[in-house]
C-alpha cells in the first residue's frame, strides 16, 4: 500500500517576519515520510497603485526571493502577489488563498494523500508530521480540527488579549462538548488536515475573505465525522493582525480596544435550551413543536413547513436526525447564540463564572468571586483560567471514539 504524501499548505501576505520561523519548525520535523510544502504568497492586484499598500506588495515580492533561495526542502510558490497576477475584485483573502492552495494540490495529489493547513506564523512541534501521519494510516479518519494553544510572549496587552479570546473560544468548545453538538469542531485555520479524497468529496474549499476554515469544517461534518484528538498540539501566533477580516487577529484588536461584543462568552444555559431541542428529534420527527431553538430556525429559514419534507424523505429516525442537524447546523447555532446571548440578563464576566461552576461542578477560583470586570484580573490569572478550560477542553476531545 502506498504510503500518503503529506502537502503543507501556507497562505502568506506580508509574512517575510514571521515565514521564516515556520519553515524552520518544518525542517526540524521527525519525520520520514514525504511532503511537499506550498505557499501562496498574496495580494489584491489593486495594491500596487495604492500609496497605502504597495508597501506589503514589495514585501510579498522579497518573500518570494527570499522561498526561491530557500534550500532546506523545495517549496512550490503560488504567486498571486506579482503585479498582474494578485487578486482581482472581491476575490481575494486568507479564504481565496487557501482555496487556491487546495486547488493546486487536488490536481497533483493521491487520494490517500494529506493535506496539512498551517499559518505563515505558526508554530509545530518536532514530532506534527509524523502524528499527523500515524492517525491517517492507522484509522479511518478523513478529517482533523487539532488541539491548539497560544504561546504567550512579551507583549502584556497581547498576552491579555489572546488569553480573553481564548477564553471565549474553549468556553463555547466545551459547552458544544456537553450538549453533544455534531459540530463541536474549533476552527483554526492552522490547525485543521485532511484526506484528499474527503475535500474531493466535499467539491473543495468554499473561498471567503474570513471564516472559511469554519465553513469547510462545517462542510465536513455534514458528510461525516470530523475528528478533535491529537497528541501533538499546534501553536498559532497571538499577534495582533488585520490581514483578515474576522479572526484571532481582528478579535485581539478589536479586544484590546475594549470591545468583545462579537467575542461573548456563551452561558451555559442557551446551549442547554439546544441541548432540550436534541432531546425532542424523535418528537419532531412524527409532528411539529415549538421550542425557543425550533422557532428561532423557522424564523431563519422563513419555511412555514420546515420539517415536513426532512420527514417525507427520511425512512427512519437516524435519516431524519442527520437530516435536522444538516438544518440546524453550526452557523444557525451561533446565530441563536448570537440572537439569543442579547435577552440575556448576564455580562461576559458572571456567564465565566457560572460557566465554570457548570464545567467543574465547583466554585470559581477566589481570584474570580468579588471583582466586576475582566480588567481586574491578572494576566497570570486570566492564563490560569485559559489552562483550566484548556484541560477540560482536553478532556472532551480525547473522550470521542473517532
Amino acid at each position: 500500500m502506498k504510503k500518503p504524501h503529506l502537502h503543507i499548505a501556507i497562505p502568506a501576505i506580508d509574512e517575510l517576519k514571521y515565514l521564516p520561523a515556520t519553515l524552520e519548525d518544518i525542517s526540524k520535523q521527525k519525520f520520514s515520510g514525504a511532503f511537499t510544502v506550498y505557499v501562496c504568497v498574496n495580494q489584491p492586484d489593486e495594491w500596487w497603485d495604492d500609496p497605502e499598500k504597495v508597501e506589503v506588495c514589495h514585501h510579498n515580492q522579497q518573500l518570494i526571493a527570499y522561498l526561491k533561495d530557500y534550500s532546506d526542502f523545495p517549496i512550490t510558490i503560488l504567486d498571486f502577489s506579482t503585479k498582474g497576477k494578485g487578486w482581482k475584485g472581491k476575490k481575494h483573502g486568507v479564504g481565496w488563498a487557501r482555496k487556491a492552495l487546495f486547488d493546486h494540490i487536488l490536481q497533483i495529489a493521491d487520494s490517500d494523500d494529506v493535506i496539512v493547513s498551517l499559518d505563515a506564523d505558526t508554530h509545530i512541534q518536532k514530532l506534527y508530521f509524523y502524528s499527523l501521519f500515524e492517525r491517517y494510516t492507522s484509522t479511518s479518519v478523513s478529517v482533523i480540527s487539532n488541539p491548539y494553544f497560544h504561546h504567550l510572549a512579551e507583549d502584556d496587552r497581547a498576552n491579555r488579549a489572546i488569553l480573553r479570546y481564548e477564553l471565549y473560544m474553549r468556553s463555547y468548545a466545551i459547552n458544544m462538548y456537553l450538549i453533544d453538538s455534531p459540530f463541536n469542531f474549533t476552527a483554526i485555520g492552522s490547525a485543521i488536515s485532511m484526506r484528499v479524497s474527503a475535500l474531493r468529496k466535499i467539491g473543495g474549499i468554499t473561498p471567503m475573505k474570513s471564516g472559511e476554515d469554519f465553513y469547510l469544517l462545517q462542510k465536513f461534518r455534514k458528510m461525516g465525522p470530523v475528528s478533535n484528538q491529537n497528541e501533538v498540539i499546534v501553536y498559532p501566533a497571538a499577534r495582533f493582525s488585520s490581514r483578515v477580516y474576522f479572526g484571532t487577529g481582528p478579535a485581539m484588536i478589536k479586544g484590546d480596544q475594549g470591545d468583545w461584543s462579537s467575542y461573548p462568552i456563551y452561558h451555559y444555559s442557551l446551549f442547554e435550551e439546544i441541548k432540550r431541542c436534541y432531546a425532542q428529534i424523535e418528537t419532531l420527527y412524527h409532528s411539529d413543536i415549538s421550542n425557543p431553538f425550533i422557532d428561532f430556525l423557522k424564523e431563519q429559514y422563513q419555511e412555514v413547513d420546515l420539517w415536513g419534507p426532512l420527514r417525507k424523505n427520511s425512512k427512519t429516525l437516524g435519516q431524519f436526525t442527520k437530516a435536522f442537524h444538516e438544518k440546524a447546523d453550526g452557523l444557525r447555532i451561533l446565530q441563536y447564540l448570537k440572537a439569543t446571548n442579547q435577552l440575556l440578563n448576564h455580562d461576559d464576566l458572571n456567564s465565566l463564572k457560572e460557566n465554570y461552576t457548570h464545567f467543574f461542578q465547583s466554585a470559581p477560583p477566589p481570584f474570580l468571586k468579588n471583582i466586576n470586570s475582566f480588567d481586574e484580573l491578572s494576566t497570570t490569572e486570566l492564563d490560569r483560567l485559559r489552562d483550566k478550560l484548556f484541560e477540560k477542553e482536553t478532556y472532551f476531545r480525547f473522550s470521542e471514539n473517532i
